[in-house]
């Protein structure tokens, strides 16, 4: 008898506990809901088209987000290569900001102000630097996991993530004298 689980639970058993990790560095990628979801969704599909090719006990983290990283991208490129098209009357109806009542607006928006600047700072950088930044700061991964995941070399990914680093202390230094996070000093 084989003790060896079938592909499908392998694959549960190795791809679920990912799934919220995928997401949130696809929403960073894409920076919408949707396009996030429908990029995990692709990375799974394609995870699953080649789990055969997976050697088991390797880091499945790190797989998942390569092939995350690389579906971004390759979309992106043919994304680049198409007109937009936009429906006005669609953009519109979306547009509308709903009255929702018994919520604290005022309350909300300062409850979340510190995130969203920090997260549009993120935002705000070239991609191989929010690439980096993302994996790194906001997931938590190691330099050898980045650099496998993006496929370059760890020197490159300290090199990304220190420039990265740079630019967000200039980007974000007024708002941390504002919010008393750091004081002014002679050259602030």
């Amino acid at each position: 008898m084989s003790s060896a689980p079938p592909a499908e639970t392998a694959f549960e058993r190795d791809v679920l506990p990912h799934m919220d990790l995928m997401y949130r560095v696809a929403l960073r990628l894409t920076g919408e809901a949707a396009a996030a979801e429908d990029l995990v969704q692709d990375t799974v599909l394609k995870a699953f088209r080649a789990w055969d090719s997976f050697r088991q006990g390797t880091n499945a983290r790190g797989w998942l987000l390569t092939i995350l990283r690389n579906s971004f991208i390759n979309d992106y490129r043919r994304r680049r290569r198409a007109p937009a098209l936009v429906d006005l009357d669609v953009a519109e109806q979306h547009a509308r900001l709903d009255d929702q009542p018994g919520q604290d607006p005022e309350g909300e928006f300062f409850h979340s102000l510190v995130d969203d600047r920090i997260l549009a700072a993120i935002d705000g950088l070239p991609e191989e630097f929010r690439e980096v930044v993302v994996l790194s700061d906001v997931e938590g991964l190691g330099y050898a996991q980045i650099a496998e995941t993006l496929g370059v070399p760890v020197g490159t990914v300290k090199s990304r993530l220190f420039r990265a680093r740079k630019q967000l202390q200039g980007t974000l230094l007024e708002y941390a004298i504002e919010a008393g996070i750091v004081r002014p000093g002679k050259d602030a």
